[in-house]
């Protein structure tokens, strides 16, 4: 059996080496690159245990990943640095001109998905034989309507679009997703009885996200004055790594949400922390180190949902409801973006292909995966865990791989003009 160091080393050389390969022979955009190799080195690790049964690798492997609770290896781990990371990046000005759109599609969209999804998932599912109760089904509906922040930044590292798009791309993902687990989190609890009530559910909603904010606003400013009174590259990147562990942290603590505190701190530190409390020698060690901290977690992240393959047990006949879920989640996606888009277009210019690009960028991933798997063991968990692959695996690797395509037809005026 496999120990705990030998399958961290494992998943690390992985990791590496397929990175190295998708970028020396593949070149495709990192977080699509490693989901592709794992899944091929899932594949190659089965046909290996049918070629030689007697050989224990396969199952090794497979017994070894079904240890990891990637729930909690991606809640409670993963999800702090790689939203503190986004975060940490974009900057803030460029957001403050698109804070209605962003606002919106985070909050509206999310929604509006939800009930769409959800919605269909219910009134469609029986007719493939597989019926889901309606509190079930806007869970799924919550749990695959955000996007996934490391997808969305992993893929524009790739691919060109006009800069207000960008930067409602990247606004949109790291905000909806924090929205999305809130939602998640309060449907779920309807969904097992634990609440009931519309004016519970609303209440618990404003005190997860504006708690949330509040928490990321202190934490954030704590550490940036901190900043300002030292001038030391490796202290800095310390206190950076403690903003965003003990931001996410604390936020969970006090039952408001760390995606979205983290996110706030993370802003803050990479905009006012940045431009007052960094030497410009110590805000190229900052950026560098997130840098590599993102790249790494990202091909660890989408390498353990490739990998999650060998361990899935999902029944054939949820076939035809995995593709009625990827037929809703892209009709979700496409409601959420046009009504919001329509809503904030008086009030702010919006790029000509905005919404083809919003709704075939909205990719699915590790937090859809992480969010269903920590679903408790009902009857409905089997199918909502296939039709969440099935959403998951389609957006990556169809919408991610030809979303620079799309983006060139649609936004090719605007591109052009600058």
């Amino acid at each position: 059996m496999l120990s705990l160091f030998d399958l961290v080393t494992l998943l690390l050389g992985l990791s590496a080496l397929l990175g190295w390969v998708n970028f020396r022979f593949i070149g495709l955009p990192s977080s699509i690159g490693m989901l592709v190799m794992g899944l091929v080195a899932s594949l190659l690790l089965v046909a290996v245990d049918l070629a030689a049964p007697s050989e224990p690798l396969h199952r090794q492997v497979a017994a070894a990943v079904a240890t990891i609770d990637f729930a909690e290896a991606v809640m409670d781990g993963m999800l702090a640095f790689l939203l503190f990371a986004g975060a940490l990046h974009l900057d803030f000005s460029a957001l403050r001109g698109r804070a209605w759109p962003v606002a919106v599609m985070a909050t509206a969209g999310v929604v509006i998905s939800t009930a769409v999804i959800g919605v269909g998932i219910w009134q469609l599912s029986g007719f493939v034989g597989v019926p889901i109760a309606l509190p079930w089904a806007l869970v799924f509906g919550a749990l695959v309507s955000p996007t996934d922040p490391v997808a969305v930044l992993g893929i524009l590292a790739a691919v060109r679009v006009p800069k207000a798009l960008e930067t409602d791309m990247k606004g949109e993902s790291l905000f909806n997703d924090g929205v999305g687990v809130v939602v998640f989190s309060l449907l779920l609890g309807v969904a097992v009885g634990a609440q009931t009530g519309v004016a519970e559910v609303a209440s618990l909603f404003v005190h997860e996200a504006v708690g949330g904010v509040v928490v990321g606003l202190v934490m954030g400013t704590i550490v940036v004055q901190m900043t300002r009174q030292v001038d030391d590259y490796a202290l800095e990147v310390m206190l950076s790594v403690a903003l965003a562990a003990g931001t996410y942290a604390l936020g969970r603590a006090l039952h408001t949400s760390g995606p979205i505190a983290v996110v706030v701190a993370g802003l803050l530190l990479g905009n006012r922390g940045a431009r007052v409390g960094m030497s410009a020698s110590t805000r190229r060690h900052v950026f560098s180190f997130w840098d590599v901290v993102d790249y790494a977690l990202n091909a660890l992240l989408f390498l353990l949902i490739g990998l999650e393959v060998l361990v899935l047990r999902v029944d054939a006949g949820f076939a035809w409801l995995g593709a009625i879920a990827v037929v809703l989640a892209l009709a979700g996606r496409a409601a959420a973006v046009g009504i919001s888009v329509t809503l904030v277009r008086r009030w702010v210019d919006m790029v000509p292909g905005t919404i083809a690009v919003l709704t075939w960028g909205g990719l699915r991933g590790g937090i859809s995966i992480a969010l269903v798997l920590s679903l408790p063991e009902v009857a409905e968990k089997p199918a909502l865990l296939a039709a969440t692959y099935a959403v998951a695996l389609f957006t990556l690797l169809v919408q991610g791989s030809t979303l620079g395509w799309v983006a060139r037809r649609v936004t090719r005026p605007a591109a052009a003009g600058g």
